[in-house]
């Protein structure tokens, strides 16, 4: 019964950017493709020199909604989970497929998302929100 979880959820992940340098240099772009969604490539590598650090803290924001929304056992991929940048400058986080009808089910109608970088780590913090059931 929905009304048992907790209302609010968080995920956070903590990640080195130089291990993305490292896959970057191993498996090129078998890698971006297979983990960033074209959105999240063509914002990363509008910059070249900050495309690393961009890549890293998506990287970190979609292992923290998979723990915010408990999607480790979903078989949610991870291009299902995409980091967008708003005209603003802050991101959202948009779920597609898999990890969205997973997020429903679950009662997850609102996500809200925090990206930081510095040095050779990047972070991101995912929060997810059920809505309350009215009948209760």
């Amino acid at each position: 019964m929905r009304s048992e979880l907790p209302r609010i959820s968080v995920g956070i992940d903590l990640v080195r950017v130089s291990r993305v340098t490292e896959s970057l240099d191993r498996f090129g772009d078998r890698f971006l493709r297979r983990v960033f969604t074209e959105g999240e490539i063509a914002y990363a590598t509008a910059s070249p020199t900050l495309a690393p650090e961009r890549l890293a803290a998506r990287f970190a924001a979609k292992e923290a909604a998979i723990k915010a929304l408990d999607l480790a056992e979903q078989g949610v991929t991870w291009r299902s989970i995409e980091v967008e940048r708003e005209p603003r400058g802050n991101c959202r986080l948009v779920l597609h497929g898999p990890a969205r009808r997973a997020a429903d089910a679950a009662g997850f109608n609102e996500l809200s998302i925090s990206l930081s970088h510095e040095g050779d780590y990047a972070t991101a913090v995912v929060l997810a929100i059920r809505q309350e059931d009215l009948r209760s």
